[in-house]
């Protein structure tokens, strides 16, 4: 009989440490959703891009609260890593991103992330995949991360493309949407892919 693989990752290795928050260019951070973003969590569902590429429902105040504490649970059980997108400065949260689908044992993770409208068009969410890719592999020590996204979505594909993530292939009829089932890119990067420059 062989001997199994060890895990990629031990289990554990999460879950013994605090979500850490990162400091990015622009005076721009990522700290872990806290309760007192319930609000914004909850107008981001208003957003149609949002709606159409994320599919979060409609959300009340309460509800994103209870979203918000079930991320913290997810953090504690190693399946997911979820970040607000926010200014240094203390102002409200403009994006989330986040590691999701987290496979320790078999060293993977699968992104979401999304912006609303103040943040869009100046490079965070591009810069905030590099940091978190960068935590994964360097600092937790996941082996592979990929991103998918409907091919109607082009930003989403630039921001792959620009944090390094190639481009794979496409699955098709993969995901469905409130128009119908989308075909989706799968971006992907392994841990001694070169970071972008």
């Amino acid at each position: 009989m062989t001997e199994a693989l060890a895990p990629v990752v031990a289990a554990g290795r999460m879950s013994r440490s605090a979500q850490p928050s990162f400091v990015l260019r622009g005076r721009m951070q990522l700290h872990p959703w806290q309760g007192s973003d319930a609000l914004v969590l909850a107008e981001s569902c208003l957003d149609p891009d949002i709606q159409q590429w994320n599919r979060p429902g409609r959300l009340t105040v309460d509800e994103a609260q209870e979203k918000i504490a079930r991320w913290r649970g997810r953090w504690h059980s190693e399946k997911a890593a979820i970040w607000a997108v926010a200014p240094g400065d203390g102002g409200a949260a403009v994006g989330l991103i986040g590691l999701a689908d987290l496979d320790l044992r078999g060293g993977s993770g699968e992104f979401l992330y999304w912006l609303l409208p103040a943040g869009r068009g100046g490079g965070v969410m591009v810069d905030a995949t590099v940091r978190i890719s960068r935590w994964a592999f360097e600092e937790l020590g996941l082996h592979r991360l990929r991103i998918t996204h409907s091919v109607a979505n082009p930003a989403s594909c630039r921001v792959a493309t620009r944090a390094g993530f190639r481009l794979e292939g496409t699955m098709r009829s993969a995901l469905l949407h409130a128009d119908g089932w989308h075909d989706e890119h799968l971006h992907a990067r392994v841990q001694d892919d070169p970071w972008p420059s």
